[in-house]
């Protein structure tokens, strides 16, 4: 599965409308339960006169039901989704000084409304007129804060997108929502009732335990120290900082998406890995981390890493922002190969771990850091989620918004089920050809585990990766 911009998904021609939810007036009710800490933070951040709330925040989902679209059964797909889920009935309110508190409204309550787009039926003027609604009506301030999109086909199929503010989904919820809503519809169809299920918590109690969690950190905490370590040259790392010149800063940033092992290759190494009992995170890391020390001499990789925060089963199938942000610092000897590389770098991810469960934003705090990552790594092995197999059947993609950054560094590195896939993002002042060389390095010292760990077997010198 590609993580990548709307722009980059090619909609089909079809009829366009947008879906709604609404609640009266009178079904918000004030809950106790505080926002996350980033959450508070993230709301914290945003100007509430910005006439383009979701621009560069945005997250969303894009698929083709396999199935023609009824109207009245969609509305009903949604109606219960809602219902099911808290988070996407859930808002904040600004009014008063202070941190925002929280809104939430029964699941009885919501109601879906379909607009149809007239005129709209072109694929690429469905696709712009997407992404700038989106960035209109996208806001972590005001509800809705997720939106939903249909496409009707002269198929017996139809595109669906699902877009959110961010501060009511995470990656992973974009990957599992697909084959929820196509669950949903398909019992809707049938004139069954809704799989029940403890899986499906209140993102809120989420909430009162990480906040509960970020009380308890002091100054001393082991997480406040390893973030103290990390920083101890007084700011976030950066990537190619030394490459990169100026640039206007409305100017978007440029986007790459790429396979870079096919499946049969990406099981050789796979294979390679479970000899050295190494896992595919470990590898993905400490290739980039060779591929960081090739590229620009630097034998130190400092990297953020988002983590799911999703502690128990009761929220493993969730709509909400369970989201943590780790630390990670990998020094490679000068001319390491992959075998001493992956070995550094699995003492380095286990390192990260004692930040897991401390919340970034409260460490942040402690150590009055008011800078935020501005380069960052993400891994996600997409085989942990129930029906991956029929993802890319639905042309599944996870979207984000395009960002306009002047200096944020992006990967995502996801093992979907035809191969390993690497998307990024990149101020516009990088040039194109410093991030693809990287990239090439990158995929060059993950084909390099074979050879590697296949020389180590037969006795003789480990290879060295070659500077590309």
């Amino acid at each position: 599965m590609e993580y990548t911009h709307l722009s980059e998904f090619e909609i089909r021609p079809g009829t366009l409308s947008m879906w709604t939810p609404q609640l009266p007036a009178h079904a918000w009710q004030s809950d106790d339960r505080p926002l996350t800490s980033v959450h508070a933070d993230y709301c914290g951040s945003v100007d509430p006169a910005d006439p383009l709330p979701g621009r560069g925040r945005w997250i969303g989902t894009i698929f083709e039901m396999d199935a023609p679209l009824d109207s009245a059964t969609w509305c009903e797909t949604l109606r219960r989704w809602h219902a099911r889920h808290e988070g996407l009935r859930t808002t904040v309110s600004t009014e008063s000084a202070g941190e925002p508190r929280r809104l939430v409204a029964g699941g009885t309550e919501v109601g879906i409304a379909e607009e149809p787009v007239h005129g709209l039926t072109d694929g690429t003027r469905i696709n712009e007129f997407l992404s700038g609604t989106l960035e209109q009506r996208l806001s972590p301030l005001t509800w809705p804060h997720c939106l939903a999109a249909t496409v009707a086909h002269d198929t017996d199929d139809f595109t669906v997108l699902v877009a959110a503010d961010h501060s009511v989904m995470d990656a992973y919820a974009q990957a599992i929502l697909i084959l929820e809503l196509r669950t949903l519809y398909r019992e809707v169809m049938a004139g069954e009732q809704s799989r029940e299920s403890v899986t499906f918590g209140s993102s809120a109690d989420f909430a009162v335990l990480e906040r509960a969690n970020a009380a308890e950190l002091d100054a001393n905490s082991p997480a406040v120290e390893t973030w103290r370590e990390f920083l101890a040259d007084g700011a976030m790392p950066r990537f190619a900082a030394h490459a990169q010149r100026p640039a206007s800063a409305d100017l978007p940033q440029p986007s790459v998406s790429r396979k870079l092992l096919d499946l049969p290759d990406l099981e050789q190494v796979e294979s390679a890995l479970d000899q050295v009992r190494h896992r595919m995170s470990v590898a993905v890391f400490a290739a980039l981390a060779v591929a960081h020390q090739q590229r620009f001499g630097d034998d130190r990789m400092r990297t953020a890493m988002p983590i799911a925060t999703r502690p128990d089963v009761r929220w493993m199938e969730s709509m909400g922002w369970f989201v943590n942000v780790v630390p990670v610092d990998i020094a490679l000897t000068p001319g390491s190969g992959m075998a001493d590389a992956m070995e550094r770098t699995r003492t380095a991810l286990r390192s990260s771990r004692t930040a897991n469960d401390a919340s970034w934003s409260r460490v942040m705090e402690l150590l009055e850091v008011a800078e935020t990552p501005r380069f960052g790594i993400s891994f996600l092995d997409i085989r942990v989620l129930p029906g991956y197999e029929l993802v890319a059947d639905l042309r599944g993609r996870t979207l984000r918004a395009q960002s306009y950054s002047p200096d944020e560094v992006f990967l995502w590195i996801v093992r979907a089920a035809d191969g390993l896939y690497v998307s990024t993002r990149y101020p516009a002042g990088l040039p194109a050809e410093v991030m693809d060389e990287f990239l090439s390095a990158f995929g060059q010292a993950m084909s390099s585990i074979v050879d590697t760990v296949t020389s180590a077997d037969a006795g003789l010198p480990r290879v060295a990766v070659q500077a590309g």
